[in-house]
């Protein structure tokens, strides 16, 4: 289900909201993954790993605040993102949302700007604050899927960052230290 886009799962038992979010996140080049209770979308993360839940706390079942503590008692899906996107404003109801792991918490009816602002520095912090494999010898980085890739195109699909790339002094030492051009170059510094 991943095509460099970043994932969000929405969660929302109202089919119009799921619709609308939708449509807002991919149009802001997300994709986009739905669940309209809480066992599709625990059902959802055994199969994907998206890279932030939007989670609605009012549903039928199993509300948003048991949806969410499932998710960070799971090793495997602990370190996704999840913000909660619901109706209920007391203050008691937000910090029960932290408390059950929750990264933010956006009130019914938002702003579309917020709510993308909030979903991209999520995303993004989850990337920068997330533990990435790296092999101690070429310095690859397993991505989501399983497999070994550059450093620099794991973070570059994940983020807004760019690379651009050079040598260090000591890099270029051990690599071109033997050739007469290098210590020529070194002589003249």
């Amino acid at each position: 289900m991943n095509n460099g886009k970043p994932l969000v799962l929405a969660v929302d038992d109202n089919p119009q909201n799921l619709q609308f979010l939708g449509k807002l996140l991919s149009e802001n080049g997300y994709e986009v993954g739905v669940a309209q209770d809480g066992i599709q979308a625990l059902t959802f993360l055994k199969k994907n790993q998206p890279d932030l839940v939007l989670l609605d706390i009012m549903m039928p079942g199993m509300d948003g605040y048991g949806v969410c503590e499932e998710i960070k008692a799971n090793l495997g899906t602990r370190h996704i993102p999840v913000i909660f996107l619901t109706a209920k404003t007391e203050t008691e109801d937000i910090v029960k949302g932290f408390e059950a792991g929750g990264v933010d918490y956006v009130l019914k009816p938002f702003n579309s700007a917020e709510l993308l602002a909030r979903v991209r520095t999520h995303v993004e912090m989850k990337v920068l604050r997330g533990m990435l494999p790296i092999c101690s010898h070429c310095k690859r980085i397993r991505n989501d899927k399983g497999f070994w890739e550059q450093i620099e195109a794991y973070i570059e699909a994940h983020s807004q960052i760019l690379f651009s790339h050079s040598l260090c002094k000591e890099c270029m030492g051990e690599l071109y230290g033997d050739k007469e051009w290098y210590r020529k170059r070194l002589s003249k510094e």
